[in-house]
């Protein structure tokens, strides 16, 4: 079974920054692509980013592209989430994510390609 942990979270005002990790169990991490979602209060779940499972790829929302990166490290079973100009609409709890199979080549949005998901990090970017 595939165990997904965040942290990172936290409280920030508006302009700073924050970054998100997510450790993955088990020893198949480095074959799977990853993803960020997150979840604001009374919104539905959105796609942050992705990478590919080797990390030569990534994949941003529209959102937060030039704001916000995704990196992985395959040596510690970990995704990161560096984000940076925060706002106050990035406010949500924040998913890391597994996709479905291993070594696709293909980073997609949908939230139906990713088999497991971690508990969540809470963000607050005050104003």
């Amino acid at each position: 079974q595939v165990q997904l942990v965040e942290s990172g979270g936290g409280l920030v005002q508006a302009g700073g920054s924050l970054r998100l990790s997510c450790a993955a169990s088990g020893r198949t991490f480095s074959s799977y692509a990853m993803g960020w979602f997150r979840q604001a209060p009374g919104k539905e779940r959105e796609f942050v980013a992705a990478i590919s499972w080797s990390g030569s790829n990534t994949y941003y929302a529209d959102s937060v592209k030039g704001r916000f990166t995704i990196s992985r490290d395959n040596a510690k079973n970990t995704v990161y989430l560096q984000m940076n100009s925060l706002k106050p609409e990035d406010t949500a709890v924040y998913y890391c994510a597994r996709h479905l199979n291993p070594m696709s080549m293909v980073l997609t949005s949908h939230q139906i390609s990713y088999a497991y998901w971690g508990q969540g990090t809470q963000v607050t970017v005050s104003s």
